[in-house]
């Protein structure tokens, strides 16, 4: 967060002239009402959909049937898809407990991350020199570590957030084009899911392809499944590029890594922590790896300079 706004904070600073105080106040406020609130109404959709599926619970057995059907018919394994389906939902079963109970930490560490972030704010030249005194690197290697840890942010959460928004969007046009149920609850669903890189936004469209294709609506199904491979599949990759030359590369195993361990680990917001950890820490094994390369050029050039001493004192 401090990565984040650090430029803002600045800009109304030495541009607008504010005090400290202020600047670290408007800006808690305003990313809790950009970040924090937006979850918040993604919990009480997913929430109020749960009970509207509960309370429908013959839907559910009817879909199931018919995707049973088509498989059995068109694949001859009738029960392939509502096997991975129960798969799935056992999957989904065992993870959403681990998200929800860590809904009290999620909530502790925001406030505890607000009150530490106004205290960086309002003294942000002794606390940037403070790291740098602390920094167990050369100077030169502490300043690329904050460059670095810097693109890094910018790239997993700026940049990656760009993709999910753009991708959940076009979701949301796709299902709304091709006559789908309720395209604004699944475009921010697969918003969400779109923070897992190559696997997040299809988890949503290809189920729903392949519902509508067994339900007999075949033209709409391979219009949304085709458009979602061809369009939205690949506007991942694209945006992806783009990003990686503007702001950092970041490899997609190092996020989807990220967000498999950042889960169980954070809950929700491991979609975030977790890609950012595996990235600070390889970032650190590469700065002590030209530490020690650095240290050990400079053991040889000691050697060679006492044996030429050596040499030359005969």
């Amino acid at each position: 967060m401090y990565t984040i706004f650090r430029p803002l904070h600045l800009f109304l600073l030495n541009h607008w002239q504010w005090r400290p105080q202020f600047s670290a106040i408007f800006i808690i406020v305003g990313s809790f009402i950009v970040i924090v609130l937006p979850f918040l109404g993604l919990g009480s959709m997913v929430l109020s959909r749960i009970e509207s599926l509960q309370e429908n619970p013959e839907w559910i057995k009817g879909v199931i049937t018919k995707i049973n059907e088509f498989a059995g018919t068109k694949l001859n394994q009738p029960d392939l898809i509502a096997n991975t389906m129960k798969e799935g939902l056992a999957y989904l079963g065992k993870l959403i407990p681990t998200i929800l109970g860590g809904a009290a930490s999620v909530l502790l560490s925001i406030s505890v991350m607000y009150f530490l972030l106004y205290f960086m704010f309002i003294d942000h030249a002794n606390f940037e020199s403070g790291l740098l005194r602390f920094s167990p690197f050369r100077e030169e290697n502490a300043m690329r570590f904050g460059r670095k840890l810097r693109n890094i942010t910018y790239s997993n959460v700026l940049g990656q957030g760009l993709i999910a928004i753009i991708q959940g969007s076009l979701v949301a046009v796709g299902y709304l084009v091709f006559g789908f149920a309720d395209p604004f609850f699944w475009g921010v669903i697969s918003t969400i899911l779109a923070f897992i890189p190559v696997v997040g936004a299809p988890i949503v469209f290809v189920p729903a392809s392949v519902l509508a294709i067994s339900q007999g609506d075949t033209y709409n199904g391979i219009g949304m499944l085709l458009f979602g491979l061809l369009v939205i599949s690949n506007i991942d990759n694209v945006l992806r590029l783009v990003i990686a030359k503007r702001v950092g590369n970041i490899h997609p195993i190092i996020t989807i890594i990220g967000v498999i361990i950042g889960i169980p680990v954070f809950g929700i917001m491991g979609l975030v922590y977790g890609p950012l950890l595996i990235s600070y820490f390889v970032l650190t094994i590469r700065i002590y790896e030209t530490d020690r390369m650095a240290e050990i050029r400079w053991e040889k050039r000691e050697r060679e300079n006492a044996l030429y001493d050596k040499g030359k004192s005969k």
